[in-house]
């Protein structure tokens, strides 16, 4: 845009509008410019002025007229059609076209800044140790390397390092206030950056920071906000009196309702609000509601939290240099109390006060409770429970990101490689832990938790179901891949492995599921130099994220070699038949579970409450009236349409195999 000065017409109109400045010759206005739209304005230093005088349409439908009313501007430059009005001090910052700027105390950059990024910021271990910096391209798995490997100093400085020189390039003295935001009746800003189409109103204050919004995922900041050294992604919404002090807030994230957070994370599509965070990394869906929860010092994923839910990492000795894991999809019961250190298995349930630390990683899918103050571990139960099920439906359901850049990986498979391996692990160890217990124990001791002796054979069927399901899900993929003359040579060569290194550890890396021997080599490429640029380290994780299927089909082929005998070079029609029913009948026998489960859930201790001045009968039709009956649920409706449809697929699959068989 070009700029020209104010001619003395100009500068007489804008003095007898109450204008000021002590030297006219540092405004600069673009053509046409009319002087209709600027009262009571107070320039310093050099200002830009674009085109004024036209019309804004708010983001509530109101149409507005551009123009600079009652505000003190101080070395800024103003885009086209721009209404501030009611500003105190807009001082040193772009603002572009079509912003709306109403009410507000005062917006300024008073000396270079990185606008939040840099910071560095206390995750998960509140003694220190492993700090984070933050920027606002910051990914869930980038930062659970820079959190987690801290055993890595070498990785660790030379990722550092590029976060340090992205942060030097966003350092600046002019904030950017981004196209189509609106600011209204609100208090003070001072250092940050803000995106496009940013609603941002009621605020009390924000310092220091980045607000990565854009037109596609608007960034929501509400009534009495107070956040300092943050960064807040696309889609966001900080709201409702939220206390944000040196946090991320990813992308589809939500704080509010008084939740305060301190020197925490909170990644993808995480829900805040009420309670307290203080040194979390809350990966991908991690949620929290409720006032009395206190959430400390602790690494969560797809994680609900009950209301009191407590952590305790300060033990009175060293200091709260405790640290706590709850793996991918767990959840704490009302009133749940962990004493950290501890690590909690995948999807499992922790209930009671907990008094001892524990790690039971070694158990998905396991309820742990407290009988007589001692931790009880229950192995597997979890697995074929109704919230198991509509957890693992509803996250991919629930993604709230807009932006067409989703910046963390996220992997919703709910029977993936890294579960299994620890489905395969619990066999091993409940066969073994059964087999050296005295019939005389009640229970035995693991990795500082009870296990009753009975349930170390009771519950392996449990994971056994969770095996026989992956490995059939797995086979049917590959036979459903086949789709016209199926022969064994067309199922041999669509069962072949492409990776000769079939076996090895996984990892789930705060949302992503990877094989570990994928992270070594990127950590190794990173270390020796070979990705020295923070978007070649992201590339490569996107590049990992996207080879998934093949790395699990190629890891399922040493799981049919170790665990089943099967060699899918020479698969034959008879192993290919019982695979596919042995799919069909723990499938089956899964989903009826599930159904038996929730079926608890309209019983008549359900009903409890319902009818409440009636008699039974008023009772059963209060119940009816308001939860529905149990064969017209949704949920139930399609559970029962999924056995329905594995039965069919079963009989084709069968039926093509037996086709083969007959050639």
């Amino acid at each position: 845009m070009s700029y020209r000065t104010l001619n003395k017409s100009e500068i007489t109109a804008l003095q007898h509008q109450g204008c000021f400045s002590s030297d006219w010759s540092k405004i600069k206005v673009s053509d046409p410019f009319s002087t209709a739209s600027v009262f009571q304005v107070r320039f310093v230093g050099e200002v830009k002025l674009g085109k004024l005088g036209g019309s804004i349409k708010t983001n509530e439908g109101e149409i507005k007229t551009s123009g600079l009313y009652y505000c003190t501007l101080d070395t800024c430059e103003i885009g086209n059609d721009v209404l501030i009005d009611n500003v105190q001090l807009v001082k040193n910052y772009r603002v572009m076209d079509r912003v709306l700027i109403e009410h507000v105390h005062s917006i300024s950059v008073s000396a270079s800044t990185s606008f939040g990024n840099g910071e560095e910021i206390e995750v998960l271990n509140e003694g220190g140790g492993r700090e984070l910096v933050m920027f606002d391209r910051l990914t869930a798995q980038l930062a659970y390397i820079l959190v987690s490997y801290r055993h890595d100093p070498a990785l660790i400085g030379s990722i550092n390092k590029m976060i340090t020189a992205y942060a030097r390039e966003r350092r600046s003295g002019t904030g950017t206030i981004g196209t189509g935001t609106e600011i209204i009746n609100a208090g003070t800003i001072s250092e940050v950056n803000i995106g496009a189409g940013a609603m941002i109103r009621g605020f009390t204050l924000l310092k220091n920071g980045t607000i990565a919004s854009n037109m596609e995922a608007p960034v929501y900041v509400g009534e009495n906000v107070i956040a300092k050294n943050f960064i807040i992604l696309s889609g966001a919404k900080v709201d409702s009196g939220a206390l944000v002090e040196k946090s991320f807030v990813g992308q589809g994230v939500e704080i509010g309702k008084q939740f305060s957070t301190e020197n925490s994370v909170f990644f993808a599509n995480s829900e805040a609000f009420h309670g307290e965070a203080v040194s979390i990394f809350a990966g991908p869906y991690t949620v929290t509601h409720h006032k009395s929860s206190l959430l400390i010092a602790g690494m969560y994923s797809f994680y609900n939290a009950g209301s009191g839910t407590n952590q305790s990492n300060h033990m009175y000795k060293l200091g709260p240099v405790h640290q706590g894991i709850l793996e991918r999809g767990s959840k704490t019961g009302s009133f749940a109390y962990l004493l950290w250190p501890c690590r909690i298995g995948a999807f499992s349930v922790v209930m009671g006060k907990n008094l001892a630390s524990f790690d039971t990683s070694d158990f998905p899918f396991s309820y742990i409770n407290v009988d007589h103050e001692r931790s009880i571990l229950t192995p597997g139960m979890n697995f074929f429970t109704v919230g198991t099920r509509r957890d693992s439906e509803k996250w991919p359901q629930r993604d709230k990101r807009k932006d067409p850049e989703k910046l963390d990986l996220i992997n919703f498979d709910f029977l993936s490689p890294y579960i299994v391996q620890k489905v395969i692990g619990s066999l091993d160890i409940l066969l073994a832990l059964y087999e050296k217990a005295s019939p005389k124990q009640e229970s035995v001791y693991y990795k500082g938790v009870r296990i009753k002796r009975l349930m170390l054979k009771s519950t392996r069927r449990y994971y056994e179901m969770a095996l026989n399901i992956f490995v059939g899900n797995q086979v049917l993929k590959k036979l459903l891949n086949i789709k016209e003359n199926p022969s064994m040579d067309s199922i041999q060569k669509e069962f072949s492995s492409g990776n000769q290194n079939k076996s090895g550890k996984w990892i789930d890396m705060a949302g992503m599921i990877a094989p570990e021997q994928a992270i070594l080599k990127l950590q190794n490429d990173i270390t020796s130099g070979s990705l020295n640029k923070l978007e070649d380290i992201t590339s490569r994780l996107e590049q990992i994220h996207a080879s998934y299927e093949d790395d699990v089909w190629d890891w399922t082929t040493s799981i049919l070699a170790e665990r089943f005998s099967i060699d899918v070079k020479q698969i034959t029609t008879d192993q290919l038949l019982e695979l596919v029913s042995m799919w069909e009948l723990v499938t089956i026998k899964l989903d009826k579970m599930i159904l038996n489960d929730a079926s608890k859930e309209f019983d008549d201790s359900s009903k409890i409450g319902f009818g409440i001045d009636g008699d039974t009968e008023v009772c059963k039709n209060d119940f009816e009236a308001v939860r529905g009956r149990f064969e017209e649920n949704k949920f139930i409706i399609g559970i029962n349409e999924e056995i329905t449809q594995t039965e069919k697929r079963a009989a084709e699959l069968k039926e093509m195999i037996n086709g083969i068989k007959d050639q």
